[in-house]
């Protein structure tokens, strides 16, 4: 079983992601286990900062790693809350206080369209000059009014119209499947080979 060191701290990210990689035979490691401490996330993009983590546990590690860089965009707000999406009401992260600020953001907004971009990216070393970049993106609208107790983020309110439910209601199964995260891994996955 090839070892793949995770390049986040986030438990619900990594559940998501080990489900995708488990069939492949990946035994995956969160960089935490590790004593890898998270990398700064300074670019304006989620390619770059997906880049920056995976070099970062890479190099910490001397073992491959995969990063992932993933948000929301809603298309009134200029694609805000994007590569902040975590933080976007600040520090400390909160995914409440996120949620009610973009509510705030859109309550004069009458285009609710929405997508969550997940950029992967799978680094075989801390050098590696060809990485392995996978792009996913999903998309839907924002609803005034939460719904489901799944996922987490902004899941809550992220409505899918080809399901009539939030991400939120979604089973994790079908979540895998159809959301940004699995459609950037399915298309990753399909690059394995070339490890």
């Amino acid at each position: 079983m090839q070892k793949l060191v995770l390049a986040s701290n986030n438990a619900k990210k990594m559940k998501e992601l080990n489900a995708l990689l488990a069939p492949l035979g990946f035994e995956v490691i969160p960089q935490g286990q590790l004593g890898i401490p998270e990398a700064e996330e300074p670019h304006c993009t989620f390619v770059e900062n997906a880049l920056a983590k995976a070099r970062h546990a890479a190099q910490h590690s001397g073992l491959p790693a995969l990063a992932d860089d993933s948000g929301l965009c809603v298309k009134a707000l200029g694609g805000a809350p994007g590569v902040i999406s975590a933080r976007y009401a600040g520090e400390p992260k909160s995914d409440a206080r996120n949620n009610e600020k973009l509510l705030a953001d859109l309550a004069s907004q009458s285009d609710r369209r929405a997508h969550f971009v997940s950029c992967l990216v799978l680094c075989r070393s801390a050098d590696d000059p060809q990485p392995i970049i996978a792009e996913g993106e999903w998309h839907g609208e924002i609803v005034d009014q939460y719904r489901g107790d799944g996922g987490f983020g902004y899941d809550p309110l992220f409505f899918v119209p080809e399901f009539g439910q939030t991400a939120a209601e979604l089973d994790a199964e079908t979540k895998n499947r159809v959301s940004h995260r699995g459609r950037a891994m399915q298309k990753l996955i399909e690059r394995l080979p070339e490890l």
